[in-house]
């Protein structure tokens, strides 16, 4: 697929949003290649009256100051150095960023402000940061997940058509987790019918655990105005006979209830539990020292 590339400078880094466990994120870029077929952004493309269908991930707005301004916006007076999340609308490891290193250089300017930080990324390209993210994580709260629903190949080829292999993704871990980073997996979404069997749930708790990850957390799919007329629409190309069971599952809401979620993340839990280990490696721990990072 033919992706465009859009430069456009930003006036503002940080955005402020409620209703989440952090106030505050960053997102050196928007749109994304990746092009999975549950993305909840597709949501707020919808909203913001941009195409939320196919053409979703087709052009990538890429911001080439934001770091600069985000030095600016942690260099203020009112700044209270919370934590701030990277990869809430767009994933900040996408091929990009390869080229751009627009994360990298943000990483630098919220360590050497003190801010902590936490990053949320389908990319093993994460790694190419080690040296970044290590010397961070003596200076402030830093923590990685990778986002790994299935290790099922065809749910994977089909539903995240532009992302990297699990098994990439598991290396990345390791890779996080020999440097002393905190790293964990975010299983999400769970897709009903497709990737919920215990045992395909189970064999990503054991994945994740034996390649270092120390937090596992897990949620099922939500299906937003822009997200499900995309995603029936792909699932009637692909698997027609879930059609029917996510029409009648979901009904009219967008999200499934407590009850429902909570039998699907079972065995993600007591996976959980019966795969811990006190033996687990320690990450960094943030100690005051001079910082000396390099984009």
């Amino acid at each position: 697929m033919r992706v465009e590339y859009r430069i456009e400078p930003c006036k503002s880094a940080l955005t402020q949003v409620r209703g989440m466990p952090f106030r505050w994120s960053l997102n050196p870029y928007m749109g994304c290649a990746h092009r999975c077929t549950f993305c909840y952004v597709r949501h707020f493309e919808q909203r913001a009256d941009r195409p939320s269908d196919d053409r979703y991930g087709r052009s990538i707005r890429v911001k080439p100051n934001v770091a600069e301004v985000l030095r600016r916006e942690l260099a203020r007076r009112v700044w209270q150095h919370e934590e701030v999340a990277l990869g809430t609308a767009t994933d900040p490891y996408q091929p990009v960023e390869g080229r751009f290193r627009l994360t990298r250089a943000c990483i630098v300017e919220l360590a050497a402000s003190g801010t902590p930080f936490s990053i949320v990324t389908r990319g093993p390209l994460v790694v190419r940061d080690l040296d970044v993210l290590r010397a961070a994580a003596a200076e402030v709260q830093v923590s990685v997940y990778v986002s790994l629903p299935t290790l099922d190949e065809r749910v994977w080829r089909t539903t995240e058509p532009g992302t990297a292999p699990p098994t990439s993704r598991l290396r990345a871990v390791r890779a996080l987790a020999d440097a002393g980073i905190e790293v964990g997996i975010g299983m999400a979404p769970i897709l009903p019918g497709l990737s919920d069997r215990a045992e395909q749930l189970e064999a990503v708790v054991r994945a994740a655990r034996e390649a270092g990850a120390r937090g596992i957390w897990a949620s099922v799919v939500h299906l937003r105005p822009g997200v499900r007329e995309h995603f029936i629409e792909a699932l009637a190309r692909d698997w027609p006979e879930h059609v029917e069971h996510y029409e009648a599952l979901f009904g009219t809401r967008a999200y499934l209830p407590t009850s429902v979620t909570n039998a699907i993340t079972a065995p993600v839990r007591a996976a959980r539990v019966s795969t811990d280990s006190p033996t687990r490696r320690r990450p960094v721990r943030p100690q005051p020292r001079q910082l000396s990072l390099s984009i």
